[in-house]
């Protein structure tokens, strides 16, 4: 991140893509709308090179995917098939001196962090004083501190998971009290009892008021997938294994939506259900685990920054599941799921809507409602990741600073600005006739204002990768300087060669080779 040594803090973050216009508090006009925003010109570009990237790994590179976009209104036994209407709840406390509240799990997945980092302190320690004869694995394992550490997370996760497989509410507050956990805004420890809240958004269908016509906003892409299950098969005549991907909002009433744009209540998600023979689901779940960690590690944000979490406590209809955790500047948080539906899906449907939601396997001889394999990203999760590690502050061999965006060139939301060296003496008009021909295919800027310096900072600050200058030179051999953002070396080209060199440096197809 920062290479000044300073943190990067999610407040730096905000308030960049605020002034360079990538993200803004939504309805700002009127003070705004908690936890929702708008992004701006190059917010929406990096927000659909995004959807590129993850479109055509997911789908053109895989002939047995394809896609749909389903509607956020769907019918309402959808989502009492799909047992969102009777479980999916948030565990919340509230602290009766802050008027705070807060998700009962997230406060003890935060002290169990906590206790994670005093053995990562002791690590780091060790690591100082032992140099490269460091066994770490040697030192966790027997080191008494972190021992005592280790068996502390244990014993909290435990009572947890059991907690919330029971269900047992007094048993999650009890834990809070015994943790001794404090309110993060006041220190008070003064808390209420823990209670159940439903997430989703209802509202009325027609002119008519009443229990009759309520339908909710989806809270997840994924159903959207599984009505049309019968339909895409058919259609498309795909045979198992075959999935079907899918990007779009889904609305979740978050009670504590924070964190900028990590937890927001109107969210986008980018889903693919993986349709599979029963009996093949850990295969699969090994197989799309190894599959979107190398798409993530593909776009060069830092290896370390990545982690697989296993889940303790399983959703319902699950039988695996692991979240991909990226290191945000608040810490390691979830960024994508992999999940092992199993058949829940299609058979709680099946039983709800009366129709036949099988496979005839040719083989087998025999129909059998398909299991499904679960990938489930959130976009927005994701834009935060590539801002998170590509913010970097930087202090120059001359003394200078400069903050520039390193987001990796495929997904940069302008690929290249093309810059007379001073606006006069028939540069201009040079330069507006390359601008003409890159502009067909880059999203390119044309920047004439300022001194050339200047402009390269500016490009910089939105994470433009490469600056074109036309100059004096470029009218006698027909060159120009090609300009590099992160190393700002710089070499000469022919302009005929300018955009075969260009698309060689930001085209897609650079990350979707590595897949």
């Amino acid at each position: 991140m920062a290479n000044s040594g300073d943190t990067i803090t999610l407040k730096n973050i905000a308030s960049h893509c605020k002034e360079y216009g990538f993200i803004y508090p939504s309805s700002e006009i009127y003070d705004g709308l908690g936890a929702t925003y708008d992004y701006g010109p190059y917010g929406s570009e990096l927000k659909n090179n995004i959807k590129e990237y993850w479109w055509k790994a997911m789908v053109r590179m895989n002939e047995n995917i394809v896609g749909i976009d389903a509607a956020i209104f769907m019918h309402p036994t959808t989502w009492k098939a799909s047992g969102h209407v009777d479980a999916f709840n948030d565990p919340l406390i509230d602290n009766k001196d802050s008027k705070k509240r807060y998700r009962a799990d997230v406060l003890i997945e935060e002290q169990i962090a906590k206790i994670e980092g005093k053995i990562a302190k002791e690590v780091n320690k060790a690591t100082k004083r032992f140099g490269d004869a460091f066994d770490k694995d040697q030192f966790v394992a027997t080191n008494p501190r972190v021992i005592k550490y280790t068996e502390q997370i244990a014993d909290i996760e435990s009572r947890m998971k059991s907690a919330i497989e029971a269900g047992d509410l007094e048993a999650l507050k009890q834990l809070i009290v015994d943790l001794d956990i404090a309110d993060p805004v006041s220190g008070s420890r003064n808390w209420t009892d823990v209670r159940q809240f439903n997430l989703m958004f209802s509202t009325e269908l027609g002119s008519v008021a009443g229990e009759a016509g309520k339908i909710y906003l989806r809270p997840e892409t994924a159903q959207g997938i599984f009505v049309n299950y019968l339909n895409v098969q058919k259609t498309s005549r795909m045979r198992l294994p075959f999935g079907i991907a899918q990007i779009g909002k889904a609305f979740r009433n978050e009670i504590i939506a924070r964190q900028f744009i990590f937890r927001m209540r109107e969210f986008e998600q980018m889903e693919m259900q993986f349709f599979i023979k029963p009996g093949t689901e850990m295969e699969w779940y090994d197989h799309w685990k190894n599959q979107r960690i190398k798409w993530h590690k593909a776009l060069g944000l830092g290896e370390e920054n990545y982690r697989f979490h296993d889940h303790l406590n399983l959703a319902h209809y699950a039988n695996a599941a692991c979240d991909i955790e990226f290191n945000f500047p608040m810490g390691f948080k979830e960024l994508e799921g992999i999940h092992s539906r199993t058949d829940f899906d299609l058979s709680a449907h099946e039983k709800h809507s009366g129709k036949k939601l099988q496979f005839f396997d040719n083989e087998m001889n025999e129909s059998y409602v398909p299991y499904v394999l679960e990938t489930s990203i959130g976009l927005d999760r994701m834009f935060l990741a590539v801002m998170s590690a590509a913010y970097t502050e930087e202090k120059l061999e001359d003394g200078s600073e400069r903050t520039v965006l390193k987001i990796p060139p495929a997904l940069a939301p302008v690929k290249v600005a093309v810059l007379p060296l001073v606006n006069k003496d028939g540069l201009p008009e040079k330069a507006e006739e390359i601008m003409k021909a890159v502009k067909l295919d880059f999203n390119a800027q044309y920047d004439a204002k300022d001194a050339i310096g200047k402009r390269y900072r500016r490009q910089d600050a939105i994470g433009t990768p490469y600056c074109v200058t036309v100059d004096h030179q470029t009218l006698e051999d027909n060159t120009v300087t090609i300009r590099e953002r992160d190393s700002m070396a710089q070499q000469r080209v022919s302009v005929p060669e300018l955009i075969a060199t260009l698309d060689d440096k930001v085209n897609i197809k650079n990350l979707l080779k590595q897949l």
